[in-house]
């Protein structure tokens, strides 16, 4: 490799080696800067062996340590019928001994392996654990080995042994050679960071840094090396994030700043409730943003119930009362038709513009979706083309290219986790001058995952309830005990027998949908609702609701429950969110380990939503020791969503949480936990934001330019960019 130049943006083949190609093949990487972003997972101390008694069968384990024996043992392979080899290799480390099994169907590769590990040798082995015959072994773990002279293989050794992620097809000791290759060749490592922020954070530099991450001689070094590429990634985030907001803040918008004496005013004396405090702060700081003249860019997010769809309806009066129309784009048919029905009741003739018993200065609340029929598709594009409906409210039927606005002011998202940044742009198009963005969600966000997934909004909780919400209490109930089933029936007769309703979820519609879990059939929606009917809950009015549907059945079916006339409403999860009906006081979830803890927590809030307490019942087949079993508990103990949102987080991936898996991304957030290191985030943010007010356009800072343009091109951005 002599004379050759590696450099940052080289392509992975300039650092040699047969594994180069195939490196790139396996992991898309491309150049030698990508290649040393690939982190070691762990590091293993030489000498050491985890502790067995914290570990499971099945876990991971590596150890190092020396060979103390090695027989091969030749048996008859019952699938061939032919002679094969068993080599069972004692390895001993400083705390604890292990035996490594290998299995070996021809002669020349089991002789190989034995003298790979005669008596003597040091190695690495990293492998499942398995119980055989009452003792722990590893069979057939990947092995490293670093000679057969155990004292000078030691002495080789470093103290920390990085371990590198698996990629399918690359030998973890290959491609650590190829990280350790391009270390050593690599001549020109940018640094995202300016001076000023390194000194003022007090981090090592950038080399030091890489170093430290593959070739730590000790645990302090490696700790100062993930400080410091952790602060980095968190400062490019917060560097593109703040780029946005002040790109925000430079676009010119049609301010609304409503009338005195409009329709909010008027509304406002009809309510025939208090808002709650909450609700009447955020809606006054709604209220000013959107006078302005850049848009608006917020996130609502707040509990189940805490009253989002009023604090969103008053700020799409003030723009009707400024001349302007809303869009509220939901996700699912029923959402939309719960959202239509609940804004024309709460608005009364206010709504009816134009028509008979109308208020002087009505506006009207035109519904958007694609199961309409013509005659209605047309009355409702024209009412928005023309301006005449003030509140437009649909599913994706309203990102059509012809459907149009006279004066769209303000897109409302709702559940906006569930929408792309093409679908909030084609909506967000449709205005004349770009319109004031209001995001809802009902799913609680933890402050550190808003600061770097929903960076460039402004966010705004409310975290209070309504008065008048009922207290809903949630128990655990055992698949297996037939008797608390029975009773758990029991209590939807004794509510329906005192006027009120009941839910029953299921996770699937029907019994063709498969099952790969091994576990009992799960139950579905239209057996249940048959068992129901002719068994426990016989005599009493039950219907089903599910996604495979007509539209105009599941409006009927919506409808019907709405007004008291069904009694029990066996359904999936459309009914997730968005759906009030006060009246239901009981929710019985089958299956609820196939839920998540977020779901689960929104289908709760489908009940108490009156005056009346509720009970929602998790019926589970899962082991009472099982990580599921805990997500349950975690549901029955508490109704704080802001809780229970951070347990969910935390039992998944960080790529998971920052939509990467969902998006088939990869994720540039390799060490940074947007859960864990708050502090490092608010630090980056407030480090950005200064850095951007000397530097804009990051022509002083190229590395930095660099590494945000890479951010943004990703699908990561993608995410990020979701309003």
């Amino acid at each position: 490799m002599a004379g050759v130049q590696v450099r940052w943006e080289s392509p992975v083949a300039a650092i040699g080696g047969k594994e180069a190609g195939k490196i790139k093949k396996a992991t898309g990487i491309e150049t030698v800067g990508d290649l040393l972003g690939v982190f070691p997972r762990r590091y293993v101390r030489k000498g050491s062996l985890s502790e067995l008694d914290d570990l499971n069968e099945g876990d991971l384990l590596t150890m190092v340590g020396e060979v103390v024996s090695s027989v091969q043992k030749p048996y008859q392979d019952r699938r061939t019928h032919r002679t094969a080899y068993r080599l069972e290799v004692r390895v001993r480390a400083e705390d604890g001994s292990l035996t490594m099994t290998y299995f070996d169907r021809q002669k020349h590769t089991a002789d190989w392996r034995a003298k790979q590990m005669p008596q003597g040798a040091v190695g690495l082995f990293v492998g499942r654990l398995k119980w055989f015959n009452g003792a722990w072994q590893l069979t057939n773990p990947e092995s490293r080995m670093y000679g057969d002279q155990a004292d000078d293989a030691f002495a080789r050794m470093p103290d920390l042994i990085p371990i590198y992620p698996a990629v399918a097809g690359i030998n973890p000791w290959n491609l650590e050679n190829a990280i350790a290759m391009a270390l050593d060749l690599v001549e020109d490592v940018p640094d995202v960071l300016p001076p000023s922020v390194r000194e003022a954070e007090d981090l090592v530099t950038i080399g030091h840094a890489l170093r430290g991450i593959h070739r730590p001689d000790n645990w302090g070094q490696k700790v100062k090396a993930a400080d410091r590429l952790k602060y980095d990634e968190a400062f490019v985030t917060q560097t593109l994030l703040a780029r946005r907001r002040a790109a925000i803040e430079a676009t010119v918008a049609n301010p609304r700043p409503g009338r005195s004496g409009g329709l909010l005013d008027r509304f406002d004396e009809r309510l025939p409730f208090a808002l709650t405090d909450g609700q009447r702060e955020i809606g006054d700081e709604i209220a000013t943003e959107l006078g302005q003249g850049h848009p608006m860019h917020r996130l609502l997010q707040g509990e189940v119930g805490s009253g989002k769809t009023v604090v969103a309806l008053r700020a799409m009066l003030q723009v009707i009362d400024s001349g302007g129309q809303a869009a509220l784009l939901a996700p699912t048919e029923v959402l939309a038709q719960q959202h239509h029905r609940s804004i024309v009741a709460m608005l009364g003739d206010l709504a009816e513009g134009g028509f008979l018993g109308g208020a002087e200065g009505a506006t009207r609340v035109a519904l958007l979706t694609g199961s309409l029929n013509a005659a209605s598709r047309r009355t409702a594009l024209a009412e928005a083309a023309g301006g005449e409906a003030g509140i437009v409210i649909g599913t994706h039927a309203l990102l059509e290219e012809r459907v149009q606005f006279a004066e769209l002011g303000l897109v409302v998202v709702d559940e906006q986790h569930r929408f792309g940044v093409e679908q909030r742009a084609a909506l967000s198009g449709k205005a004349g001058a770009p319109p004031h963005v209001l995001v809802m969600t009902a799913t609680p966000i933890p402050r550190t995952v808003a600061m770097t997934v929903f960076g460039d909004l402004d966010t705004s909780t409310l975290t209070e309830l309504p008065a008048g919400r009922g207290d809903v209490q949630t128990t655990v109930v055992p698949a297996a005990r037939q008797d608390w089933l029975d009773r758990a029936w029991q209590r939807i007769r004794e509510e329906v027998g005192q006027g009120r309703q009941a839910y029953v979820v299921c996770s699937r519609i029907d019994l063709d949908e498969g099952d790969d879990t091994g576990r009992a059939p799960l139950r579905s929606v239209e057996e249940t609702a048959v068992e129901l009917t002719e068994g426990q809950l016989s005599g009493l009015r039950v219907e089903m609701l599910h996604g495979r549907m007509a539209p105009e059945d599941k409006d009927r079916v919506m409808q019907s429950f709405a007004a008291g006339e069904v009694d029990v409403l066996v359904s999936t999860t459309v009914i997730e969110v968005g759906v009030d009906v006060p009246n239901a006081t009981v929710m019985v979830i089958l299956d609820a380990d196939r839920f998540g803890v977020s779901q689960l927590h929104q289908l709760r809030g489908r009940i108490g939503r009156g005056g009346h307490s509720g009970l929602c019942l998790l019926v589970t087949a899962v082991d009472p020791g099982s990580t599921s079993m805990e997500r349950l508990t975690a549901v029955a103990s508490t109704r704080d969503g802001f809780e229970l949102s951070r347990i969910d987080l935390e039992q998944r991936r960080e790529g998971n949480v920052l939509g990467i898996e969902q998006s088939g991304g990869r994720s540039s957030l390799k060490l940074l936990s947007v859960l864990r290191d708050e502090d490092v985030i608010e630090r980056a943010r407030a480090a950005a934001t200064q850095h951007l007010a000397t530097d804009p356009d990051l022509s002083a800072s190229p590395a930095l330019a660099e590494a945000t343009r890479r951010l943004e091109d990703s699908e990561q951005a993608e995410y990020l960019e979701m309003t």
